[in-house]
Parts: structure tokens; sequence; C-alpha cells
């Protein structure tokens, strides 16, 4: 992806493109939806009303956020509306808000491990077996079992990043709400007073890349635990 910022585009690079915006037209609603699903199954119907309650990218697509998640793998969607008077009684709104808010993130580490069961069969299938033969005979192999490897891995990646993105507990992203359960009102109020510096703050750390050197760091550790949790795979079908 270097390659693409700095202006030198080669025909994998295009392809790298290409796969990876149609993982986050897929990634991104599930995030939203389950949110809007969450909400609506606390009483609240604001995000069905609006339209949100669907997997259809359209209705959720930020294009910042978008971008940044195509280059950077982390960033984010359009926040999915709700009301948290519209909750039932059975829990206290706060507790609404920070399981709505959890939903998001929850949702793409389900789809994350989901993909990475898909990539450790894919990887021990005979599609890819023939494939890196073909890679040892010396073939430019850039065909369909290329394509799918490449889709599963972006899959996991980017449905990790976007879930740890989106724990980072500053407003409006979905961590600060599932921090908010546990912290008082006159937090509440800090933020909502400041948050104007901090989003600038944040978004300064955001743009300048600082973020990513422990988001990966972290992307790398979920996804190793992935790896790990998933071992059994070629032990009971390799």
């Amino acid at each position: 992806m270097r390659s693409l910022l700095s202006g030198t585009w080669t025909q994998q690079d295009m392809m790298q493109v290409l796969v990876r915006l149609i993982i986050i037209m897929l990634i991104l609603p599930l995030h939203e939806f389950a949110h809007a699903w969450t909400a609506h199954k606390l009483g609240d119907d604001t995000a069905s009303y609006r339209g949100r309650m669907t997997l259809n990218p359209i209705a959720h697509i930020d294009p910042i956020g978008a971008l940044l998640l195509l280059f950077t793998g982390f960033g984010w969607a359009k926040p999915v509306p709700i009301d948290p008077t519209r909750f039932n009684r059975k829990h206290s709104i706060r507790f609404g808000v920070a399981i709505t808010a959890l939903a998001g993130p929850v949702s793409n580490l389900i789809a994350a491990l989901i993909g990475m069961i898909g990539l450790r069969i894919y990887l021990i299938s005979d599609v890819y077996g023939n494939y890196l033969e073909a890679l040892g005979a010396g073939e430019a192999v850039r065909s369909t079992p290329y394509i799918i490897f490449l889709s599963l891995m972006y899959f996991v990646s980017i449905n990790i990043g976007l879930a740890l993105f989106n724990l980072i507990p500053v407003p409006p992203l979905d961590g600060s709400k599932v921090v908010g359960y546990f912290t008082s009102a006159k937090v509440d109020r800090w933020f909502i007073e400041n948050q104007q510096i901090v989003r600038i703050v944040f978004l300064v750390l955001v743009f300048s890349g600082l973020l990513g050197r422990p988001l990966g760091w972290l992307s790398d550790k979920v996804y190793s635990f992935l790896v790990l949790i998933t071992d059994w795979i070629p032990k009971v079908f390799g």
C-alpha cells in the first residue's frame, strides 16, 4: 500500500485496493447494523426509522473513515443514531448505551474469527497448495486462488482494525461509550466541555500516524490469538 501513497501503482496494488474496497463495503455495514440491531432489541427504533438497520453500505459509509480504513487499516463509519431514553427499563441508560456501542466492535471480532477459520481451512486446501506449487515453479500466478487468499486475509485484518480503532475511549468512538458505563457524570461533562480540543488532538494523532504503531501492535496480537485458537483446524482437516 505504500506504493499507492507514493504514486507508484502496480497491477498487484490495484488488485489489493479493489479487494480492500469490497471487504470494507461488507465490514462497515456489519459494524453499524450491529449497533442498530442492539438498540432495537433494547427498545429504541431510532436507527430503524432512519434507515440505518440495514446492511446497505450506502447508508453507513463515512468517506473519510472509509479512506482511512482503506489505506491504514483503521477507520470508522457514519455513527448510528440512538435515543437512550427509548430503551426499556430492564437496565440503566448507561448500560444500554455501553452495550449498544460494544456491539459494533464485537461483531467485527466475531467476523474476524469466522474469517480466520475460513483462512485456515483454505491454507490447507488443494486449491492453495496447487497455487504454491505454481509459485515455486516460477510461474506468475495472480488468479482466483490468490484473490481468495487476499480476500480472507484482508477480511480478518480489517475487521480487527475496525474493532480496535472503535474501542479507543475517545468520543465519538464506541470505546468512549463503553468506558462511560464505568465513569461518572463528571467525566462526561469534562468531555462535553472539551470535545473540540479532544477531537483536534485525536485527529492529529490519527492523521500523523502516531496511533498506527500501538494499534498495529494490538492488531498483530489479536491476529496471533485468532491463529492460536484455530490451530485445531490443520490437525483436524490437514
